[in-house]
């Protein structure tokens, strides 16, 4: 009887002392003591119960293979455990192992198929396996629960890449009765507008995202856009501006800010911008510097105009357009007649098939006529 009371205790004290072990591991692990943890965890005699443990504070350290290999020896001495092969199946999926992640999550599945997470994250790993099959997965996800937020954003994002703008807005809608600052879903309510050109409306979801705190180029640049093509070009230079923040030296966004304040008629500032623009870029360029002449002109700055024209010329001798435009601001600049008829007469004779020649040669005859009546 003695021996069996001696025995008895000494289980108790065991099992007491490996209590206290496990609690001041786990103290140590709440407290982000990670690798103090693991090893106070590792001292136990009995491991099978922590394992997992052990794999989680591997996680926190970022040690992967470490945490795989010891979620590997908990989901074997827990066979019956969902919970740690869930979290192993997760790891499984981080760590990019996706065929052995996509059968521990079929597994899941057949254990409990009601478990909405399951089908979710099925998906996922599907989806990085460039699998069709993942929209499946995350449709069954929402029939199982109506309000997951992440089944829902790839149903919705699925649908408007494809275009499907009236399943698009109907998932977001779903979504965002049960979460309405949902900025994923906002963004791609936002986003279904745009692509469908209803821009008012567009404008409406993407400041809404502003209003949540979400500020990014993508948002300021598409409000910008949006706002351009209602030909409020106000707000459209103002939002692009702030996109221009982010991307200080484009090129593009400051050829475009230079065509919103030609919209205004705006020159002078078109003219700065758009001297930016080309000034940034390191491509051929004639088309730019056409269009710089063109805004040169209209503030009647006629040398700089030419000087802008036989640039572009330079970028692109074949511009018939830009040669035209060169011939017609010398025409305003040149104060000697003559040489506005030698310029004519050369571009005449040069390009007997332009678009332009009738109209230079009535120019032509006219400036003639001018010469002769000043003559006589």
């Amino acid at each position: 009887m003695k021996l069996i009371l001696g025995f008895l205790c000494c289980v108790f004290v065991i099992h007491l002392n490996a209590q206290n072990i496990k609690a001041e591991a786990d103290h140590l692990y709440v407290n982000g003591n990670f690798s103090k943890a693991i090893e106070t965890y590792k001292s136990l005699k009995n491991l099978d119960v922590v394992y997992d443990d052990i794999a989680k504070a591997y996680i926190a350290i970022g040690n992967y293979d470490e945490a795989l290999d010891y979620y590997d020896k908990a989901v074997t001495a827990n066979e019956d455990n969902l919970l740690i092969k869930y979290e192993f199946a997760k790891l499984l999926a981080r760590t990019k192992k996706y065929k052995e992640a996509n059968l521990l999550f079929a597994n899941l599945i057949t254990s409990d198929i009601l478990n909405p997470n399951y089908h979710y994250e099925l998906g996922i790993v599907l989806e990085k396996q460039k699998d069709t099959a993942a929209l499946e997965q995350f449709i069954k996800t929402f029939e199982l629960d109506e309000t997951h937020q992440k089944a829902i954003f790839k149903i919705a994002k699925h649908h408007l890449i494809k275009r499907n703008f009236i399943e698009t807005h109907g998932y977001i809608d779903r979504g965002l009765e049960s979460y309405k600052n949902n900025v994923k879903l906002i963004s791609l309510k936002a986003q279904a507008y745009y692509h469908q050109e209803y821009y008012s409306q567009a404008v409406v979801w993407f400041q809404k995202l502003l209003d949540l705190g979400e500020k990014s180029e993508f948002i300021y640049e598409k409000l910008s856009l949006s706002f351009a093509q209602n030909s409020d070009y106000i707000e459209a230079i103002n939002y692009r501006k702030k996109a221009l923040k982010y991307s200080p030296n484009d090129a593009n966004a400051m050829f475009v800010i230079a065509g919103y304040y030609e919209k205004l008629n705006n020159f002078e500032k078109a003219e700065e911008f758009m001297t930016k623009s080309l000034q940034l870029k390191d491509l051929p360029l004639s088309d730019e510097y056409q269009r710089l002449g063109t805004i040169l002109n209209r503030q009647k700055k006629y040398e700089a105009a030419i000087k802008t024209f036989q640039k572009s010329l330079k970028e692109d001798p074949s511009n018939m357009v830009t040669e035209f435009y060169l011939l017609r601001t010398k025409d305003e600049y040149y104060a000697d007649i003559d040489a506005k008829i030698r310029a004519y007469e050369k571009f005449v004779e040069k390009h007997k098939e332009n678009p332009f020649v009738r109209f230079s040669e009535s120019r032509l005859k006219e400036l003639k006529q001018e010469k002769f009546l000043a003559e006589n």
